[in-house]
Parts: C-alpha cells; structure tokens; sequence
C-alpha cells in the first residue's frame, strides 16, 4: 500500500505537468476547432527560456517562470497571428498541417540557436525530502503541485468570472451568435492563445526542474501525451483537461512501478484508441448529434 501511494505522489507530480500543457489544447480547441500540434513545441521553448533566465541570466525559479510565461505567451499570440488567422476559414486538413509545420519549424530554430544536445536543467531551489514511513516528497514534487493548482485555479477564476472569459465561453458555445452579440472575435482567439501558451511555458519549466534535462524534442512525446490527455478529460472542456492530465500521469506511473517501463507510452496511445472508439468525446463530453 505504500508502495501504492509512492507511485500515486510521482503520478500527481508528472500528471500536474501534463495537466497544465493539456489546458492549451483545449482552449483553444474549445474556441477554434484547431488542434495546435505546435503546443508541445511552444511547452519546449518556455523551458529553454526558464533555463536561460536561472543558468545565464542568474535569476530565481518564480522570476524565470513569470519570464518564461510572458515569453509564451507572446510567441503563442504570434503564432495564431501569422500561421493561423489567415487559415481561419480554410479546411481542418490545412490548419493541422500548418500547426504540424509550425512544429518542426520552432524545433529547428531551436536546434539552429541551442544546438541539438541535451543540456542539464539548473538547480533553482534546494531539493529536500520529506518522508512518511515509506512514502516520500520533495520539495521539488511539492512546488510543481503547488504551482499547478495555483495557475489552473487562476485559470478557472478568469475564465469564470472575468469580462474577457465569458466571451470566450460565449465563443465556444456559438462563434457565430457570440460575433453577432458585439464580442470581438479575433481578440478572444489571442487571448486564448496567451492563456494557453502561458500554461504551456510553466509546464516547460517545471518539466526541466522534474526531469532535470532539457532538450529540443522535449515537446514532442509529452505534447502528445497531454493532447491524449485533453481527449481524455473531454477536449474543449477546461476541467476535463485537468482531470485527463492527471489521471494520465497517474496510469503512465503505475505502468513503470509494475515493469512497463518500456511501453508506458505505447499505453498512453491505447488509451486514446479506446477513447476515441468506446467514449469520443470524452469523460465529461456529451454525445452531440447533427442534422443531415
């Protein structure tokens, strides 16, 4: 049993990164119907900000992580401004090839300014374990769940109550009724885009203190689980990419702690498969059906 909940505090931890990268799909899939396979690589490139900030620049994990955030959160507005508001009324094949390009495109500028090597994420803060009998923490795992529930709490309260946050609500429910009520369509889709790339640069971050290493693929496998993980929860609904996240992490964990260390992530897929085959839309999605 403690072995149990071992396993279940390194799941929580993995699941909280995983979690945060999930909520950039979502939102924006919730808004534009855009899968932006590109998320992953912009998670990866707030990591490298966060390494640049602590290692060259000397600074403390919270101002490197506001810093990396900021840093997203303008590449991400960039990103819709230039590679998908002029695709915005093309088919669904063009903006997912488009994001795929994006992708390979922030990897290789990547590489071309980083080099391709794996680099060593520097010690932002003293790493301490507290332990329960068998059951261990530390400080490192504690500050990425703490720092996780702050933001997808942040998340929730701007999305909820703000001005801005209804009209992505509204958005989401009907584009169309919502351009019609007054709401200035292209300024919700780059504020969804800032949230969400937000997100994304502190999960690259935390990723970097958890794993200890960076490197210019680094966005690609965890990109994919989180997207796995926004399907999961439901994609386009907020808390079920939190829960997704989570509860991937979590599964992704126990298949190591039981020897499944090499085909955790082929279990990961399976998931999506059976998901998509059993429950497409999702744990807290709805079955919807359409006219002919």
């Amino acid at each position: 049993m403690e072995s149990f909940f071992q396993q279940l505090l390194n799941g929580i931890s993995l699941g909280s990164i995983y979690a945060l990268i999930a909520l950039g799909y979502t939102m924006v899939y919730g808004i534009i119907k855009l899968i932006n396979f590109a998320h992953g690589d912009i998670y990866m490139v707030g990591a490298y900000v966060g390494y640049t900030m602590i290692q060259e620049v000397g600074l403390g994990l919270i101002p490197a992580l506001i810093i990396s955030m900021v840093f997203c959160a303008i590449l991400g507005v960039v990103i819709e401004k230039v590679a998908y508001k002029p695709l915005r009324g093309a088919t669904r094949i063009a903006t997912l090839i488009t994001a795929i390009g994006v992708s390979y495109l922030l990897q290789n500028v990547m590489i071309y300014l980083m080099g391709a090597e794996r680099r060593s994420f520097p010690s932002a803060l003293e790493n301490q374990i507290f332990s329960l009998g068998n059951v261990s923490i530390s400080s490192q795992q504690i500050t990425i769940i703490l720092t996780t529930i702050f933001l997808m709490t942040a998340l929730q309260l701007i999305v909820k109550y703000t001005k801005m946050g209804k009209a992505m609500r509204a958005v989401s429910t009907d584009l169309d009724a919502a351009q019609l009520m007054g709401i200035n369509i292209d300024h919700v889709i780059s504020f969804t885009f800032v949230l969400g790339s937000a997100l994304a640069g502190a999960a690259g971050v935390l990723v970097g203190i958890y794993y200890n290493s960076i490197d210019p693929l680094m966005g690609v496998t965890p990109g994919l689980k989180a997207f796995v993980a926004a399907v999961f929860g439901g994609i386009g609904i907020i808390p079920g990419a939190m829960v997704g996240g989570y509860l991937i992490g979590i599964i992704e964990t126990m298949v190591s702690a039981l020897g499944g260390s090499m085909f955790k992530d082929a279990v990961v897929y399976l998931i999506l498969i059976l998901i998509l085959i059993v429950k497409p839309s999702g744990i807290f999605g709805k079955n919807t059906k359409e006219k002919v």
